[in-house]
């Protein structure tokens, strides 16, 4: 099932917890002064369910102007967005805020949502979409729906639900592939149970009874219950908001803006290399030494911006620059990012992280500049390979002037050359790992005797459309590197191994002797698994599909295997038979093993999809990995 966040945005007393509340029928306002003020002022959190059984997670945030970083904590880890105003007073200052946040920080989809229409009249409310229509020209909002609503009556109600859930059908999901990482936006203490953290989960898988690393202190602790929308579970996936109780912590040892984290998949870093924007109606000016307030997923820190090429940054320009922090940060590659101006406290800009943990840089240094450049540039691309041309047409280079800033990435390893002349971003490659290292501890747990993944099956999950030159150079580097094993066309983690038991380790030496001793007349495997006792039938099963994973059998067809000294000793009389002939006939190689025409027509077969031969018609020639 598909796991979607949806955050509301907008103005105080705009009607957001109301509307929550009709399509919801849960009142996000939880505490006693919420109640008390009618305004909200923590977040809010409430589970929508749709026809289908699909349902989706609702961020209520806080819309009053001295909560805007609350708002941050909530609106980070969201997916689809519902920019609402309130018919009655139409847009103001903090709707501008919000969807200026919004975009900021990468959300791509959402609906305006008009609320209390029963307050507006016919022109009002026309008055309304006109002013809305000109205040989200050029946001991720411009062509967006408005749906015009009323918490009172009821109007609209159902219409959003609907929009709402086409929206989430259309919303991509978030990766489960990777290392799990939770912005901690909530901490609590429950009698009985100890301390508690929620928060959005918005990379990779959490599992109950899971080790976990508290971010940026480095402390370390257990999952001792996992919950999703107040039910019980062993596992949650990005994009759901999850409750997680932690044995062994106190409630003073973590904090909103912490983070939650697989142990040793993020870095802690008090440097940041950044793409820094500024808002382009923005009223401040950020200059070189401007101290701001950098809010990255649920945290809020203070940072010195050290601009690389420039004294100020004018509304609306963008720039490289480094941030510094007097306290360590964790955050990765690709993250966006929101800063507000010191004092007095208003959003300003944002931008994305280039490089987790640089070193300081020089200011004007045309070297650092280029290289940044380089690396945003690849970090775009992603895994698609730019050769040198490629990018210096991309930056508007010439390709000569590109060659030693690609040389400088290439020596201090942030970047990498998986093809000769092509080039990837490590930032890139560490969350391609990820991902790779989470598919294959999921499948080594899942298949135990198995000696690894087919290299086909891995490539189609991990990359589904990138070509398998492409895919190969890069799961090559991993091998290089030391972290993947590859054998018999089968991917492993490097630290990886078949552990059998005793009685699996008796029937592996019985069925390896039986096909050595079968050579180039092997049994069907329903009959050679006939030959054992009923009870060790189905473990002699599983040990003999252990065996073909790890290359000690050879498949000639589905329920026919080959010993691999057998297999071997054949691939040694094909070298030798083309050391002296250019060609080699089915009858020639039949006379060369000394087996019936049916059983070389399947070996040479074999040695056909191996690559050890190719075909032409009724002859083979050396085929590109005969002397592998």
């Amino acid at each position: 099932m598909k796991h979607v966040v949806i955050g509301t945005a907008g103005h105080v007393d705009h009607g957001k917890t109301a509307l929550v509340r009709a399509l919801t029928d849960v009142d996000t306002d939880r505490l006693a002064e919420e109640k008390r003020r009618g305004l909200t002022i923590e977040l809010g959190f409430a589970r929508l369910d749709f026809s289908d059984g699909t349902c989706a997670g609702v961020v209520d945030v806080p819309g009053h102007e001295k909560f805007i970083r609350t708002m941050l904590a909530g609106a980070g880890g969201i997916d689809l967005a519902m920019l609402i105003v309130a018919a009655d007073e139409g847009v103001m200052p903090q709707t501008v805020e919000h969807l200026n946040i919004l975009s900021l920080l990468g959300v791509r989809r959402g609906v305006v949502v008009l609320t209390k229409c029963d307050l507006a009249d016919a022109d009002w409310l026309a008055m309304a979409r006109a002013e809305i229509a000109a205040r989200v020209k050029g946001t991720f909002l411009e062509n967006a729906p408005v749906v015009e609503t009323s918490a009172v009556t009821g109007q609209g109600i159902e219409d959003l639900r609907e929009m709402l859930h086409a929206l989430v059908r259309q919303t991509r999901e978030k990766s489960a592939r990777i290392p799990f990482r939770l912005p901690i936006d909530r901490v609590f203490s429950v009698d009985g149970f100890g301390t508690v953290v929620t928060g959005t989960l918005i990379e990779g898988a959490l599992h109950s009874g899971g080790e976990v690393e508290l971010l940026p202190s480095g402390t370390r602790s257990r999952v001792r219950n996992l919950q999703v929308h107040g039910e019980n579970t062993e596992i949650a996936v990005a994009g759901q908001r999850v409750a997680v109780n932690l044995a062994g912590l106190k409630k003073t040892d973590a904090a909103r803006g912490d983070t939650l984290a697989e142990p040793d998949s993020v870095r802690v870093s008090r440097l940041l290399d950044v793409r820094l924007s500024c808002l382009q109606d923005s009223e401040r000016t950020v200059e070189n030494g401007s101290r701001v307030h950098f809010c990255h997923g649920t945290a809020a820190r203070l940072a010195k911006v050290v601009l690389l090429d420039r004294d100020a940054l004018a509304p609306g320009e963008s720039a490289y620059a480094q941030l510094r922090f007097t306290e360590d940060v964790a955050a990765k590659c690709g993250d966006r990012f929101v800063i507000r101006f010191y004092s007095p406290l208003e959003t300003i800009g944002g931008g994305i992280i280039l490089d987790d943990a640089p070193v300081r840089h020089k200011r004007n240094d045309a070297a650092v500049l280029s290289a940044l450049a380089v690396l945003q540039a690849l970090a775009a691309l992603d895994t698609a390979l730019p050769s040198a041309a490629q990018l210096a047409a991309r930056l508007g280079m010439e390709t000569a002037r590109l060659a030693p800033e690609l040389d400088v990435l290439l020596a201090r390893g942030e970047a990498a050359a998986p093809l000769p002349g092509r080039f990837i971003a490590a930032s890139v490659l560490d969350a391609l790992w990820a991902r790779c290292e989470a598919l294959l501890t999921d499948y080594h747990a899942k298949n135990p005797l198995h000696a690894g993944i087919r290299a086909a099956e891995l490539r189609q999950r991990l990359f589904h459309t990138v070509e398998p030159e492409r895919t190969d150079a890069l799961l090559a580097l991993f091998v290089h590197e030391g972290k993947l094993h590859f054998a018999a066309e089968r991917y492993a983690l490097a630290d990886f191994t078949v552990r059998y038991t005793r009685r699996q380790t008796a029937l592996r030496a019985e069925l390896l002797a039986l096909y050595r001793a079968a050579d180039l007349r092997p049994e069907r495997t329903d009959r050679v698994l006939a030959r054992f006792d009923a009870k060790d039938r189905a473990e002699a099963e599983r040990v003999l599909e252990s065996l073909l994973t790890g290359g000690e059998l050879i498949a000639l067809a589905p329920r026919l295997c080959l010993h691999r000294e057998v297999y071997a000793h054949a691939c040694a009389l094909v070298r030798d038979h083309f050391a002296d002939h250019e060609t080699l006939t089915l009858a020639a190689f039949r006379d060369l093993l000394g087996a019936s025409r049916d059983s070389a027509l399947l070996v040479l077969e074999c040695l056909d999809r191996n690559g050890r031969t190719r075909r032409e018609g009724d002859l083979r020639r050396p085929g590109r990995r005969l002397y592998e």
